[in-house]
């Protein structure tokens, strides 16, 4: 397996090994990974797919992409993905795969077109004071000081940032900035996280750091992402004769190790209740997807809070049985167990049955609810609330089955053990309807109309998700298995806590995917390229202007340095005056 750029290999069709017909792929989990994992297999391995198998523990598949009525509580989804351009191989997996909407087209043509037709834009990221826009929102606010610490934590290689935390690299002034409240509220990250994890989202994203204050950096589906995005997977792999095994969970995947050598040689699995053994030869792949963010995860209704658990799932189970087999596949208790009680659990579903909410929103956003097209463009954080409650409306309906004349929000609150604003109770304990009543006193909907309002006007479902921001936790090397493990013959692991080669971002549909290309093509030994990550961390003209936006525009001349290294700059420019260097300042605005 090898990375590439460019588009020489972008829509190559690689050759067909031989003997790949007498291969059988067992896949544990239908998340993303796994049906992306089943996908490449197809169009890129040219395995049968009578000879894939696909285990979920739950009746239904999507993992973490989830939307879906449930009968009796409502509109669910428990949250949803970002995505921008260069999520190179979400595009590449989804340019094959049919709309089941559009005619002639694939998913990513149907996403293009709709991103083009109605770009996305936030008119509003950060409310407070009961409803009101924030003075300087749409400023970074850094201060010089918390403008150095942030390009020390670029600058600074991942192996020196070993053990530390988000809260030890940054002072208290980057924590008061618009940025920290920007970036934590939109990525989902806490003081406590890992600063690999948020120094890799910075390189990453770099090249969108003018587009964070007003989400143009961020493109979003038509609904939400399972009918959008899982949906049209489910029925190409239908459709091509893939093996689904639902209420099915694999308790562990044994393995035999010979010179130095690691083999899968057996499943063993619980199907419809029953327990089952399934014997593996050096022809049988097989590719788990380790641990999730979603398992365990309840659900309340507009009465009752969501049950607070702490259980590990199945898939938790199960990487916890293979990593007792050998170091090399990880140490799953880093991520699930001991997480702080501070730390975001509980995101909220809220159908409003009518349009009494419209004037709320319609006053930040400036625009219709339910037109079909961006309405809040992303989340709206509310900078006051003790719960730092954030919260979205996006395109409408965002459910097919939704009513007319409905609206659908999406609510979390990052911060879970903290006693609300109205609601004197922590978010956690909070059912549905609390949670409306706490959102609309900070919507600034007057105090004697709240109550009436929650209980007859919307439903709302909480859910409660104990391992939901499991992906940043603090980690050492080794913690997150590889890919394809050295010396292991027949065995992947695929997902956000699997350890690409490529130092991408976890918490996102294109990492699930890029492990899943990079399984295949490493146990199938496909002769195509997988498109490394879009660098533009190298990237001058990008971070140039990165230096501009951070400042909030301004230019050398006005940014409040150190007469030193004013100088230093001043000087630096004469030199190059003339030169593409300064192109490229005068092309950022520094100048």
């Amino acid at each position: 397996m090898r990375y590439t750029n460019g588009n020489y290999e972008a829509f190559v069709r690689p050759a067909k090994n031989a003997g790949v017909e007498k291969k059988t792929a067992h896949i544990v989990g239908s998340g993303l990974a796994g049906l992306a994992a089943a996908v490449f297999l197809i169009r890129d391995g040219y395995m049968p797919a009578k000879n894939i198998h696909i285990y979920e523990e739950l009746d239904e598949a999507g993992g973490s992409l989830d939307g879906h009525f449930i009968s009796n509580v409502g509109l669910v989804t428990r949250g949803g993905r970002e995505m921008e351009n260069h999520f190179e191989t979400l595009w590449d997996l989804y340019r094959s795969i049919p709309s089941l909407e559009v005619p002639d087209a694939s998913v990513l043509d149907e996403f293009y077109r709709l991103n083009s037709e109605d770009p996305n834009s936030s008119n509003c990221r950060m409310i407070a004071k009961r409803g009101e826009r924030v003075p300087d929102d749409g400023k970074f606010t850094l201060s010089r000081q918390a403008q150095k610490e942030l390009m020390d934590l670029f600058m600074r290689s991942e192996d020196q940032l070993i053990g530390e935390k988000i809260e030890d690299v940054f002072s208290d002034e980057f924590f008061a900035s618009n940025f920290w409240l920007y970036w934590s509220t939109m990525f989902a990250f806490e003081k406590w996280h890992s600063a690999i994890e948020m120094r890799r989202y910075i390189h990453r994203f770099i090249h969108h750091i003018e587009g964070l204050p007003d989400f143009t950096a961020l493109k979003f589906t038509k609904y939400n992402q399972y009918e959008s995005l899982v949906k049209p997977v489910l029925a190409y792999l239908k459709d091509a004769g893939v093996n689904f095994h639902y209420s099915t969970e694999v308790n562990n995947v044994l393995v035999e190790e010979n010179n130095a050598q690691l083999t899968a040689k057996q499943l063993i699995l619980t199907e419809n209740g029953q327990s089952k053994q399934i014997n593996l030869t050096g022809d049988d792949l097989v590719f788990v997807t380790n641990g999730s963010i979603t398992e365990s995860s309840t659900q309340g209704d507009q009465h009752t809070p969501a049950p607070i658990t702490h259980e590990a799932g199945g898939s938790w189970r199960l990487w916890e049985n293979l990593a007792a087999q050998s170091p090399k596949f990880g140490h799953p208790s880093v991520f699930y167990k001991n997480l702080p009680a501070e730390s975001w659990f509980v995101s909220a579903t809220v159908t409003f049955k009518d349009d009494q909410i419209d004037p709320y929103i319609k006053r930040l956003t400036q625009r219709d609810l339910r037109t079909g097209k961006v309405v809040t463009g992303g989340i709206v954080t509310i900078k006051d609330s003790n719960w730092l409650m954030s919260f979205a409306i996006h395109r409408q309906p965002h459910f097919k089955e939704q009513k007319s004349g409905e609206t659908v929000m999406w609510v979390y609150g990052l911060l879970s053990n903290k006693p609300g604003n109205y609601i004197k109770k922590p978010i956690e304990q909070a059912s549905g309807e609390e949670i409306v009543e706490e959102l609309m006193y900070h919507l600034g909907m007057p105090e004697a109309e709240i109550h009436t309002f929650a209980e007859n006007a919307v439903n709302a479902v909480p859910v409660y998700m104990p391992f939901i921001t499991s992906y940043f936790m603090l980690r050492q090397p080794g913690d997150r298995p590889a890919v394809v493990p050295d010396g292991v013959q027949n065995l992947a692991f695929i997902g956000n806590f699997a350890e690409s080669a490529q130092p991408d971002t976890v918490f996102t549909t294109e990492y699930s995917v890029r492990t899943a290309m990079e399984a295949v093509y490493t146990l199938l030994k496909v002769d195509r390229g997988v498109p490394e990550v879009f660098d533009s961390a190298y990237d001058v003209r990008e971070l140039a202007k990165a230096m501009y936006y951070l400042s909030d525009k301004k230019q050398i001349a006005e940014m409040d340095l150190p007469f030193i290294e004013k100088q230093a700059i001043e000087h630096v420019l004469k030199k190059y005056r003339g030169t593409y260097l300064e192109e490229i300042a005068r092309g950022a605005n520094l100048l």
